[in-house]
């Protein structure tokens, strides 16, 4: 497969699994909603993959959460919707401020973000990584993962959304 047809295929997939840097530098997590299939790493001890369905699932009420959802429109807004109501975790999501996930649900719910200064190099199943076409961002929902946001070493902007 050439590099053209290697990032068409990545831009498509919902397959993009976290770095294991930003999980060791934002944790420790109870819950990751939208764990892998075949998760290269622990993120957490208790975890649902698409098979399992996290939406489907009452997550427990003090579990810090993260969630590296899948981009495709329909699941990403649900999962996003539901970490806004559990109030207590971090999301990565693509840096696209301008749409409604943004505008309707984390600038009113979320406590900060962190526009990424570089493109994360996810990891894929088949072992390789590469960096999308658009940059990322951390959301942070209440008082524990926003200190963790503000204090981590990520290199970015951080900005505080809602006190």
């Amino acid at each position: 497969m050439d590099t053209r047809q290697q990032k068409n295929e990545m831009v498509s997939s919902d397959e993009w699994y976290t770095p294991k840097w930003i999980i060791d530098e934002l944790g420790p997590f109870d819950l990751d909603p939208c764990a892998p299939m075949e998760p290269p790493y622990p993120i957490a001890p208790l975890s649902y993959n698409k098979e399992q369905d996290g939406l489907a699932h009452e997550w427990p009420s003090t579990a810090v959460v993260w969630m590296n959802p899948p981009y495709s429109r329909a699941p990403l807004r649900a999962f996003v919707e539901k970490l806004s109501r559990h109030g207590n975790g971090m999301a990565l999501l693509v840096n696209r401020q301008d749409n409604l996930l943004f505008q309707d649900i984390i600038f009113p719910t979320a406590a900060s973000m962190l526009f990424m200064r570089h493109r994360v190099k996810f990891l894929r199943p088949d072992g390789t990584s590469g960096s999308p076409f658009f940059g990322s961002c951390l959301v942070a929902w209440g008082h524990e993962c926003d200190q963790r946001l503000r204090n981590c070493g990520i290199e970015g902007k951080y900005v505080v959304l809602n006190e």
